[in-house]
């Protein structure tokens, strides 16, 4: 059969999978659930009918925000077979984005996934006029359960179904499934308008990427809100993957060892994360276990694939294979044969060393509006090239304009922005071209890759350009640094606003036996000053002279995307840190006592 809307899936686990027990499942109070194929079918009859009972009709709008779960499957593919609007939203973002997602798509319902937030969206809703109904998933006392729902699924099933088939048999894969909220990181989000076949064609496309097949387990962490994990949500039904939805994020590690999965997407900031614990324990080795784990880890920094770096090179991996990286593919449950990495640049050194441990790290390209890949590594040579987001998919044409913007068309891109014709038309041109906003290139005219942003690039008092995002990843390599943001807009040199990994750090002071009452004091301390200077002098040394970082500044707080300095996928959100960080910025940039000790460890660094 021809998979044109999202809810054609479901005739794969009528046909297909039905022998699946474990379609789904989710870990709550740390047992799995599982819900089988059939399962999944009834619950989505059930939704379909209970919304169309409740009043619900083709075009209303319903929002969720909830967790990874198998109720948020019901519901979407529920939502979807009678024409509903589904609106996802981030669980973690704050109050005056709630409120203006919820009023801005106008929806007729919420469903939330908790009490913490039906408490949070409450008064919201009650104060928005075109909000009639508001559900939790988990039990409230004072909350409607989504179970009324169900209920009135089931009592009106056999009058309903009919007519549920009869409203699925008149969508159109052009017809509009979702609106999802970019994660707005330089302003007011915008609504994306997603057809069926804005996801279908992405889902379909990526499948000659994907290794797995209906005998394999896929672990799901990173929010079904978010267009990445959305559309592989739906690839994954499409080619019969097991999912299973992690209990949270810090569960990550137990659940994929639990559950044996064989592939998960992520975002670099874990990769990272994982790969600085696994230093930082190789760091508390002895004598000749130590030399042989950091020789592995050399030996991993320069992976070349299909036998790249020769034979001798190979004979000495498949030592370290055996010696080192076995027990980091045994920490990752010893079945994992693929990891995708989106949302943001990967690291070139963690892709290396992760296929060096025989840990198949690939990573893609794309945005909201595209829904959203546009280009991914393979897991197999001649497709992949590492610091690259690999070959365009399948039915998407990209190309370079003259200023260096990567431009793309193709059935993937979105129907544009909600309520937003001026904006859809800065985007999308004449020809149907969508302006993504990144800067990139070809590589041996195959591989794509990105090299910043173009909102993000400014130029300096002399008028040369710069690309922060390369300088800040190449900043985020180091063990002391958790963010960074490069500043120096018009201004005569570049400077960095420094978010430290204060774990790290406060090992360090530890170490080194340095007092200190809290991290604002202990950012100040002229050591610490002194260990960051020598860092970026290291830093320095990779840079152009226009990119070398010649002030900085340390803060004294992690940056989350609850404190508002991070998106919900991670990304900086720089008008937000220019605003919360201005007094530092005077500082760097205007002469004053208080930049001596700076200046004064950065001429020591550069000494020693």
């Amino acid at each position: 059969m021809e998979f044109k809307r999202t809810f054609d899936l479901l005739e794969n686990y009528r046909t297909r999978f039905q022998h699946h027990a474990d379609a789904l499942a989710v870990k709550r109070n740390k047992q799995w659930e599982h819900f089988s194929a059939s399962d999944y079918l009834q619950k989505v009859d059930e939704v379909s009918c209970g919304l169309l009972s409740l009043g619900f009709k083709p075009g209303d709008k319903l929002a969720t925000i909830t967790n990874n779960r198998p109720e948020w499957n019901f519901l979407d593919m529920g939502m979807a077979r009678i024409g509903l609007i589904h609106v996802p939203v981030y669980p973690t973002i704050n109050g005056g984005e709630f409120q203006h997602i919820l009023s801005h798509a106008e929806v007729r319902g919420v469903i939330v996934s908790d009490k913490f937030l039906y408490r949070k969206i409450k008064p919201i809703a009650d104060d928005l006029a075109h909000i009639e109904f508001l559900f939790t998933i988990d039990l409230v006392e004072e909350a409607n359960s989504w179970e009324i729902i169900l209920d009135e699924g089931r009592k009106n099933l056999s009058s309903l179904l009919d007519k549920v088939h009869e409203i699925a048999g008149s969508i159109k894969e052009d017809d509009l499934c979702s609106i999802i909220y970019t994660s707005g990181t330089t302003g007011v989000s915008k609504g994306v308008m997603l057809s069926h076949k804005n996801f279908m064609s992405n889902a379909i496309s990526t499948t000659d990427v994907q290794p797995l097949d209906h005998r394999h387990k896929f672990l799901s962490f990173l929010p079904l809100s978010h267009v990445y994990e959305r559309m592989m949500n739906y690839h994954l039904q499409y080619l019969g993957i097991r999912i299973y939805y992690a209990e949270n994020m810090g569960t990550i590690v137990e659940d994929i060892k639990e559950v044996h999965a064989e592939g998960l997407n992520t975002v670099p900031r874990l990769l990272e994360k994982i790969f600085d614990r696994i230093i930082s324990k190789g760091k508390t080795l002895k004598g000749f276990k130590r030399k042989i784990f950091f020789w592995a880890v050399d030996l991993g920094l320069r992976y070349e694939v299909n036998g790249g770096n020769g034979w001798f090179y190979d004979l000495q991996l498949a030592i370290a294979r055996k010696l080192v990286f076995s027990k980091w593919k045994e920490a990752l449950g010893n079945k994992v044969e693929v990891i995708v990495s989106g949302g943001a640049a990967l690291q070139e050194r963690l892709a290396r060393i992760f296929w060096a441990a025989d840990i198949k790290v690939i990573e893609g390209y794309g945005l909201t509006e595209t829904s959203p890949v546009i280009a991914v590594n393979y897991t197999y040579p001649p497709k992949i090239k590492f610091g690259t987001v690999g070959p365009v998919i399948q039915g998407i044409e990209v190309k370079i304009a003259d200023d260096g913007e990567i431009l793309c068309k193709g059935p993937s891109v979105m129907l544009g922005y909600y309520k937003s014709p001026e904006q859809t038309a800065e985007v999308i041109d004449s020809d149907g071209w969508f302006h993504t906003g990144d800067i990139g290139t070809f590589e041996d005219g195959i591989f794509l890759k990105i090299t910043d942003r173009k909102k993000e690039m400014f130029k300096n008092s002399a008028g040369k350009y710069i690309a922060p995002a390369v300088i800040e990843n190449k900043m985020k390599e180091s063990f002391l640094i958790e963010q960074a943001m490069i500043v120096g807009e018009k201004e005569k040199f570049i400077a960095a606003l420094i978010a430290p990994n204060f774990n790290y750090l406060h090992d360090w002071s530890s170490k080194n036996k340095i007092q200190f009452r809290d991290n604002q004091e202990l950012v100040k301390l002229p050591e610490v000053q002194e260990l960051f200077s020598k860092e970026i002098n290291e830093i320095n040394r990779q840079l152009s002279q226009t990119e070398r970082i010649m002030k900085f500044r340390i803060v004294c707080e992690d940056w989350t995307p609850a404190g508002g300095e991070l998106s919900p996928t991670l990304k900086l959100r720089r008008k937000f840190l220019y605003a919360k960080y201005n007094h530092l910025l005077e500082e760097i940039y205007s002469r004053s006592a208080e930049e001596d000790a700076i200046d004064e460890a950065l001429k020591r660094a550069m000494k020693s």
